[in-house]
């Protein structure tokens, strides 16, 4: 252990390890740190998910009535929970199959039958006459040819003669199969004041006293050791609070930052530009096209740098909105750059910008990985020298040898599937350049950035005139075939089809062949040989040369072949009308983002589209499947997701995941929003956190980010 004795207070917290405090060894500190416990500061957030009121003993005839009430209209009823204080008035070991333990109990009040199983050798520890406390489940169980009750022991303790019954409210604390919830529990009553000096009160004691709240560390206590179950809920507020006070805060003081560096280039947007942009397009924009593009005219116009998520379902028209911004960039005379995560997906964008742009004097370049060395070297030189004004292009915009003349405003597509330092390299590329991030479906991290971090947020809300909602099915593994039904009858009609198959072959990695996924070149085969043996099937997936990939997609796009067998390859971009069937199998295997991707392939026309999720027979239609069947609509199906997948690390890099975080992003809504009231406020009235009063809260902001590089704009 390090020699802390002449550090301050703080400092000699930190400096502690896991093992240097009591009842940790280094195999428990190896587990810990497995399941996401490395530090002091995690062990003292480590809250309990539950609680157990063990503060008054129930009577035993009061446990039996419970028993009997529950059992009405059924022959055992539902098992419960329950605590007693009793006398071991019989027992006896059964040494069977499973060997057990068996004892009436006896208060005054009445009497019950208690069993331990497993328990082979309590008589040597447990006697007749002896007092015992014992926590179980109580059930209706048939003894004898008659219905008794009788509690399951799950925990007990002989208490000495004369021993007062003392209660405690009880935490029970996440467990795993390495970590019991007694095990954490005993360390945290093993180091509870250590832990507790662990907790530093650095909310502003003014804003926690407006609030009706208590000290941060008194919270903390009674989260772990609560008087009663209201004292442990009240504590949590406070806690979530604080962590939201936490979040919030660090938002808004970037925020200001921004606002007040004032750095990022002024583009002067004229009122006539959206007018004189949509005289060109062979199409109307909707209202919310319209909506949108007005504030990001309004963003670009100020010289503080954008930093807007766009949010439309798929076919809302995003890419419209983009080209109106790049637009507006063009007349303000900076360069644009698109970055989209997939080579099909950049080369669909530049093929849908370029007639778009191209009437209003916009050039355009491409920038792909796969492009030999000259012209790439072309289009570099054509970036650098600024002789184009927008480029797109996928990961080989963020390259060394990419510079640009002009960079002014970013555009990011599909900006979950880039990384957060990998969107702030291509944003390094510029002064400060305006940035637009785009997605059909937010993923549990951008959403919970999108409610409270330095995101502006503008979401589509409508959809093109024309559009038809996709009819969504669930479907079992064995009725696959009524799937393949329905995609030859709307062959028939001169449409097509998608089939989508999670792995590729058998030499995807182990983990996929074991779990027995249905995989594409072999669906391919059966479908192009046995079902559909007088029909174009084509195949599509990552592992074939970009060439081949982009020839197959231009041959179904061009309506050359009827259903295309694909991997995941097909999830964003694709824009075929004529397309109306999706069929997605082993649906189980996917995210609620991805598959809502995957479906946005059809209904891109008028005519009527359909989606069918197919999942082994055992399996079912599960929770998230269920909600695919349910609704078409984006936002709603992100709502799902973030409370399925949770909220991943927001004032990191981990786009998904368990947060570490007490509160519930959605559940604690109305407890964030007072936290973020009072961290506006509070970031408003003191920018630079410089008030004597605040410098422990400054000192926390600058150690989080300098731990984490905590970037939550990013």
């Amino acid at each position: 252990m390090p020699n802390v004795a002449t550090q301050d207070p703080e400092l000699r917290r930190r400096s502690l390890r896991l093992r240097d405090l009591h009842g940790i060894g280094p195999e428990l500190e190896r587990k810990l740190a497995e399941i996401g416990i490395a530090t002091i500061e995690d062990l003292a957030t480590t809250y309990p998910r539950d609680y157990k009121d063990w503060r008054k003993p129930t009577p035993i005839a009061e446990i039996v009535r419970r028993a009997l009430e529950r059992a009405v209209g059924s022959q055992t009823g539902e098992s419960f929970e329950e605590i007693a204080v009793a006398e071991v008035t019989s027992l006896r070991e059964i040494r069977a199959r499973v060997s057990l333990v068996s004892a009436e109990l006896s208060d005054a009040s009445g009497k019950i039958t208690a069993t331990w199983f497993g328990r082979c050798g309590l008589t040597r520890s447990l006697s007749v006459g002896d007092r015992v406390f014992v926590h179980g489940r109580v059930s209706l169980k048939r003894m004898r040819g008659a219905l008794g009750v009788e509690l399951n022991v799950l925990n007990h303790r002989r208490m000495k003669d004369g021993e007062d019954y003392v209660g405690a409210v009880v935490p029970v604390y996440p467990a795993t199969k390495d970590v019991g919830s007694r095990t954490i529990a005993k360390v945290i009553a093993a180091n509870f004041d250590v832990l507790a000096e662990s907790v530093a009160d650095e909310i502003p004691e003014a804003i926690l006293r407006a609030r009706g709240f208590p000290p941060l560390r008194d919270a903390w206590c009674d989260m772990h050791r609560p008087r009663t179950p209201e004292a442990a809920l009240a504590a949590r507020e406070v806690l979530i609070f604080a962590e939201f006070f936490d979040l919030a805060l660090g938002a808004a003081l970037r925020r200001v930052e921004r606002e007040q560096e004032r750095n990022a280039p002024e583009i002067m947007v004229a009122e006539t530009t959206l007018a004189e942009f949509a005289a060109t397009l062979p199409f109307s924009l909707t209202g919310g096209q319209r909506r949108a593009i007005a504030q990001i005219y309004a963003d670009l116009r100020r010289p503080v740098p954008m930093n807007r998520l766009l949010q439309g379902d798929v076919g809302s028209g995003k890419t419209s909105v983009a080209a109106a911004a790049i637009v507006g960039a063009y007349r303000g005379g900076v360069q644009s750059a698109l970055m989209a995560p997939t080579e099909i997906l950049a080369a669909q964008h530049a093929a849908k910008l370029v007639p778009l742009l191209l009437p209003l004097g916009i050039r355009t370049e491409a920038l792909f990985g796969s492009m030999g060395d000259a012209a790439r070297e072309r289009v570099r030189a054509r970036i650098a020298s600024g002789e184009c004004e927008l480029v797109v292009g996928t990961h080989a915009l963020l390259t060394d040898g990419v510079s640009f003349n002009n960079l002014g405003l970013v555009v990011i597509d599909e900006q979950h599937r880039f990384g957060v330092h990998q969107r702030a390299k291509l944003r390094a590329k510029g002064c400060a350049p305006h940035t637009l991030a785009m997605t059909a479906t937010p993923i549990p991290r951008t959403l919970a950035q999108t409610r409270f971090a330095d995101l502006d947020f503008t979401l589509i809300d409508e959809l093109p005139p024309g559009r038809t909602p996709v009819e969504t099915y669930v479907l079992r593994e064995s009725r696959k075939l009524r799937a393949y039904e329905l995609i030859r009858k709307n062959i028939a009609k001169g449409r097509q089809a998608y089939v989508i198959a999670p792995a590729i072959d058998d030499r995807s990695s182990k983990s996929e062949r074991d779990s027995g996924l249905t995989q594409a070149i072999e669906e391919y085969d059966y479908v192009r040989t046995e079902v559909f043996p007088d029909l174009r099937v084509g195949l599509v997936h990552g592992r074939l040369p970009s060439r081949e990939k982009e020839d197959v997609m231009s041959s179904f796009v061009r309506g050359e072949i009827d259903v295309l067998l694909a991997t995941t390859v097909v999830e964003v971009g694709v824009d075929v009308p004529n397309a109306v069937v999706m069929v997605i199998l082993d649906a189980h295997r996917y995210g609620l983002a991805q598959l809502h991707q995957l479906r946005g392939r059809v209904g891109r026309g008028s005519a009527r589209s359909y989606c069918v999720l197919v999942s082994p027979d055992e399996r079912g239609a599960g929770e998230r499947l269920d909600i695919l069947a349910r609704t078409n609509d984006g936002f709603a199906i992100a709502e799902h997701d973030l409370r399925l997948r949770h909220e991943g690390e927001l004032a990191g890099t981990e786009q998904s995941g368990r947060s570490q975080m007490l509160g519930s992003l959605i559940d604690d809504f109305a407890l964030y929003m007072k936290a973020k009231a009072d961290a506006d406020a509070l970031a408003a009235s003191d920018p630079n956190l410089s008030r004597p009063e605040h410098q422990a809260l400054r000192k926390r902001i600058e150690r989080v980010e300098g731990e984490r590089e905590i970037r939550v704009s990013s």
